[in-house]
């Protein structure tokens, strides 16, 4: 939706027709890799640097919750940014290509760099992400419990806050992801963006503010299960580990 322009209905539709069910899984390898690598930073150590922030404690300042939230995230978006790349480009027209064509046609037009464009919203994306997400969850916890007197570790405590968390990352989120998959589905071998800000000011201009929330509704849509499910897992990992739940 955020290549073409088109209805949620008119891309499935794109999509059947061009393959079958299977191309909704386009660039799984790569998905894998970005999971692996930016996933595991951003939510694996946000508790450690948020206690190391002294903002472990539930009355601690909600600005420090979202800047470790921000700190964890922006390191992971570094190390998984090739991945990132490389899964878009797998997913939209250069996706009929082999996975290991993709990687040796970015590297031999573009090098290394090739696979670190759009690092910079990159960047901005996953600190907006993850500030949103792990500092409305923690904080919806609170609110959560306080209401309805159940514990923080509460199964309906965590389902609760994740709806919620994954609510407020589509809203934040929406336009850094609109960009970001702009600015990484370039051809390898062409520069249409300067950047984020060219990237950016082009798309307002073409296609007005409110193209920047494309794909709201899917984005939503896989927000939610995936924060819910990442979210209930961390919390018992870091039982397990000795870490104060989230």
């Amino acid at each position: 939706m955020q290549v073409t322009g088109g209805s949620i209905g008119s891309t499935i539709s794109t999509v059947m027709k061009e393959g079958s069910i299977l191309s909704f899984w386009k660039g799984l390898p790569f998905a894998y890799g970005r999971e692996a690598s930016y996933t595991s930073i951003k939510l694996g150590a946000y508790a450690p640097v948020r206690d190391m922030m002294g903002a472990g404690k539930p009355d601690a300042p909600f600005y420090l919750k979202f800047l470790a939230g921000a700190i964890t995230g922006g390191v992971g978006s570094v190390v998984g940014n090739p991945f990132d790349v490389m899964k878009t480009l797998a997913q939209t027209g250069s996706g009929k290509a082999s996975l290991g064509k993709l990687v040796t046609d970015m590297y031999r037009d573009q090098g290394i760099a090739g696979f670190y464009r759009g690092v910079e919203v990159n960047i901005m994306r996953a600190c907006v992400l993850n500030a949103t997400k792990m500092g409305c969850y923690d904080i919806t916890k609170g609110a959560v419990v306080e209401k309805t007197g159940w514990k923080r570790k509460d199964i309906r405590t965590s389902f609760t806050a994740a709806c919620v968390a994954g609510l407020f990352m589509t809203c934040t989120v929406a336009p850094f992801d609109m960009i970001r998959t702009k600015l990484m589905n370039q051809p390898t071998d062409k520069k249409i963006y300067d950047g984020f800000v060219d990237c950016l000011v082009k798309s307002v201009k073409g296609e007005g503010v409110l193209s920047l929330w494309r794909g709201f509704i899917p984005i939503w849509a896989r927000f939610a299960p995936q924060a819910t499910l990442q979210l209930l897992t961390i919390d018992a990992l870091y039982t397990v580990f000795g870490f104060k739940s989230i």
